[in-house]
């Protein structure tokens, strides 16, 4: 099947399960039903001169299943808006994207407080109200889209992470989809009766593309729940027979602080497939789950694929595609390989790490919704440039640096974050890190955010005698600021929110920090902030 549309209408009399939830359980039969009921009501309030873009704000609930359903029916447009955002900035993406219809529920209202909606009060659908449900028990029956569904019709609007700025709406078509959703139908061997369980929202790839695209090719079922909850996780597994976990970010690490359980490895999982879970946590959920795990380099860009290998050296992305490679950004030309010393420490790093490119693209990535000029950011002279960092060892295995935006200057010495983070997130107390530029009199001072394993506290003394022992942490890495948090802030990816740990710096309570290099970390106090605060914009 070529398109999401034709994959829907093709199980329109199928009675198994397509869709599960703490609330329910729904048929493919009657996802389909309730699909038609929400694109009749489309093409009832809709503006026929205006894009057909339908702007959903809404937690996991049946209903953004229904309208994801009902849109690829009528050939419309899902504009995936994130909760996090809210007041201007959350008018501005609805305004971006030339949403015509807000599907939402009345406790996300809050969100647009202070701002006057850009979506008139008719075409702005509360799904939790009677009004709406009589609205849509009123609506003539759906006959079909104007034209048929292709393809290339626009499909979805799904926005970047926002890690680093306002996020840009990647494009996604009725054909892109299915044709992803085969894809990992095919790498997971889903069978009837599998599920794929996906907490993500369902503005997010692993969700859609993993997760939903994947069950409608193999016809097998989706289950989520509302909100992503790491403690109910494995019960929701086990309820819901699951065989496959999508996930990105955090997911992985954040199932296994809940409590171990002895019962934990017969829970039906066979895979847990996804991007960006580190090495610990993928080996220890392998271990404790008794499943295997799939874990890749990955954008919402779908452009560039770097996969695992069992053979691959410890904290290495894996390897990709001859075309795939490491250049210089300012030159173009290839980074030389990364040379390591007698204590592992790569002492060329910064001739050494550039920029992830795909030299030779040929599928994936539509472009970005009327932003041309960040398209032509990402294609320059015939290739795709990621905006990722990374260096290659002599054997070709490729190592994460960060993003473009993530290089540290200190003491006249360019560094990147990530080789940073992969060292202290050796330490057996740290859950989660993240290492990040703050501002110095001249160049950059290197912070870290800690979130540590339940039970465990930080030493200042013991962990700074760690860090000073660890032989590959180069002499510039050295913390100057410790921020310790029972839980870091996070986008609605589950990926730590750098913009935001930059942007409050050590104004927050509870920061550690050192003076100058020779100085042991040691509480911030008052005269110290008054004393930093210029620095700061």
């Amino acid at each position: 099947m070529s398109t999401i549309a034709e994959l829907l209408l093709a199980r329109a009399d199928d009675d198994r399960t397509a869709f599960l939830h703490e609330t329910g359980r729904w048929s493919f039969r009657e996802l389909v039903h309730e699909g038609a009921k929400r694109a009749a009501l489309f093409e009832e309030v809709r503006d026929p001169d205006q894009p057909p873009h339908i702007g959903v704000l809404l937690d996991n609930t049946p209903d953004y299943m229904f309208w994801l359903t009902g849109a690829a029916l009528a050939g419309a447009v899902v504009v995936g808006i994130n909760s996090t955002y809210r007041g201007e900035p959350l008018k501005q993406l609805i305004e971006h994207t030339d949403c015509q219809v807000l599907v939402t529920a009345t406790p996300h209202l809050d969100l647009l407080d202070g701002i006057e909606s850009p979506i008139a009060s008719d075409r702005t659908l509360l799904v939790d109200t009677a009004e709406h449900a009589e609205r849509l028990a009123v609506a003539a029956p759906f006959k079909g889209p104007s034209s048929p569904v292709t393809p290339d019709d626009l499909y979805l609007l799904i926005f970047t992470s926002g890690s680093t700025g306002m996020p840009k709406a990647v494009r996604c078509t009725q054909g892109r989809m299915a044709r992803s959703g085969a894809h990992v139908a095919n790498i997971t061997e889903q069978r009837d009766g599998d599920a794929v369980y996906a907490p993500l929202p369902l503005f997010h790839t692993a969700s859609l593309f993993t997760g939903w695209a994947s069950t409608l090719n193999a016809g097998t079922a989706f289950a989520t729940r509302t909100r992503f909850s790491a403690s109910r996780a494995v019960s929701d597994i086990r309820q819901h027979n699951a065989t496959v976990l999508a996930y990105t970010g955090k997911v992985l690490n954040y199932i296994l602080a809940v409590p171990e359980r002895p019962d934990d490895s017969d829970v039906p999982l066979r895979l847990a497939i996804g991007n960006e879970a580190s090495e610990h946590d993928i080996k220890e959920f392998t271990r404790r789950f008794g499943c295997g795990v799939r874990d890749s380099y990955g954008s919402t860009e779908g452009v560039i694929i770097i996969r695992r290998d069992a053979t691959m050296p410890a904290g290495s992305l894996g390897l990709a595609s001859d075309s795939v490679k490491v250049l210089d950004p300012d030159t173009g030309s290839e980074c030389p390989r990364a040379e390591r010393d007698e204590q592992g420490r790569v002492v060329n790093l910064e001739a050494a790490t550039g920029e992830i490119v795909e030299t030779q693209p040929t599928s994936g990535f539509e472009g970005y919704y009327k932003n041309e000029a960040a398209a032509r950011e990402r294609f320059r002279g015939g290739a795709y440039w990621s905006g990722d960092l990374a260096y290659r060892d002599a054997d070709g295995w490729f190592f994460f640096a960060g993003r473009s935006n993530e290089w540290l200057r200190v003491d006249g010495e360019n560094f990147a974050a990530a080789p940073v983070e992969a060292i202290i997130g050796r330490h057996a107390d740290v859950r989660s890190v993240a290492v990040y530029a703050v501002p110095d009199e001249i160049g950059d001072r290197v912070m870290v955010a800690l979130e540590l394993r339940d039970g465990t506290h930080l030493d200042p003394l013991g962990f700074d005698e760690w860090l000073r022992g660890q032989p590959d942490l180069g002499t510039k890495w050295l913390p100057s600021f410790v921020r310790v948090d029972a839980e870091l802030p996070k986008l609605s990816s589950m990926k730590l929110d750098k913009r935001r740990l930059r942007r409050e710096a050590w104004t927050v309570d509870g920061v550690l920090w050192r003076p100058s290099r020779k100085d042991d970390l040691r509480p911030l106090d008052a005269s110290d902030r008054e004393r930093l605060a210029p620095l700061l914009p």
